[in-house]
């Protein structure tokens, strides 16, 4: 695996030859989960886009090897992907994509995991294409479940790795495996662990599932993981499901999406804003508490 963290470190860390007027500081954020069917890639696509209503130039990779589905969440048929980047079919600039939602894409195939198995040349000429992407403020990297090499690659590249689970046992213990998986393989002092509890029905039980994770990894890994945030569990998501656009965009005052913007400025760190409306304005003239906000 040596080598190929190596490679991903390279490409995402943008230590390749840049113009100099073009060189600043991108954010690598990697999203991975310990089992599929958590809802993954459907956060790590409206965070994209909840970043991009901030105004950062955002670009969403879809590293899911075999099972790339951002583009279905979009409603995209991407024409290229990833795949004919390695095979050097078509460049960097052939395969990224625009999308109406202020975001663009690098579509995922299952020929990605060709990375471990390039030559020289070919990596060389894999890095500097990869470097097209530098330009961006932030890469959100859509990983697939479980733990594999690319995985793994991924996340130590990254300059965050945020962990998705469900309040399901299984999702749990899955989560808590990947955590063990990349404590044991990794520095575990410059991880950046956070997790995101996902489909909750309270905050309570948000901050429940978390906190249990985030003491057993302390106790038993040595490791700090830190919770950032939750999603409720909303009708919207699953509209927006069958309609194939993101939540975000569906639903922009659902509790879904009023979470994702949350776990943005919690990213950023910086306090959350959500106009309230002549309700929130009444609450607050009259000295009452504003609806559940523990984000």
């Amino acid at each position: 695996m040596a080598d190929q963290a190596e490679t991903l470190r390279e490409i995402m860390k943008n230590k390749i030859a840049v113009p100099e007027a073009s060189q600043h500081k991108t954010r690598i954020i990697t999203i991975t989960s310990g089992k599929g069917g958590v809802g993954k890639t459907n956060i790590s696509t409206n965070l994209a886009i909840a970043y991009a209503q901030t105004g950062k130039k955002v670009i969403l990779m879809d590293a899911d090897l075999g099972l790339a589905n951002v583009n279905v969440v979009l409603g995209i048929i991407p024409k290229y992907n990833l795949y004919h980047l390695i095979r050097k079919q078509k460049a960097m600039n052939d395969i990224i994509m625009d999308t109406n939602y202020g975001i663009q894409i690098v579509a995922g195939a299952s020929g990605f995991a060709k990375i471990a198995n390039l030559t020289e040349e070919e990596r060389r000429s894999f890095v500097n294409e990869l470097s097209e992407l530098s330009s961006a403020d932030i890469i959100i990297i859509d990983t697939s479940a479980g733990v594999s090499n690319n995985v793994l690659s991924f996340v130590e590249a990254a300059d965050e790795a945020l962990i998705i689970t469900t309040p399901e046992p299984t999702a749990i213990t899955d989560a808590y495996g990947i955590i063990k998986i990349i404590a044991t393989e990794m520095d575990k002092q410059n991880l950046g662990l956070k997790l995101i509890v996902n489909r909750v029905k309270s905050v309570v039980e948000g901050r429940k599932v978390a906190e249990r994770m985030i003491s057993i990894a302390n106790q038993f890994l040595n490791l700090k993981v830190d919770y950032l945030g939750y999603v409720y569990d909303d009708v919207s998501v699953q509209n927006a499901v069958l309609r194939q656009k993101p939540f975000i965009i569906v639903d922009p005052r659902g509790r879904a999406a009023i979470c994702v913007r949350h776990i943005v400025s919690r990213l950023e760190g910086v306090e959350y804003r959500n106009g309230s409306g002549i309700g929130g304005f009444l609450r607050k003239l009259l000295g009452r508490p504003e609806p559940e906000k523990d984000l």
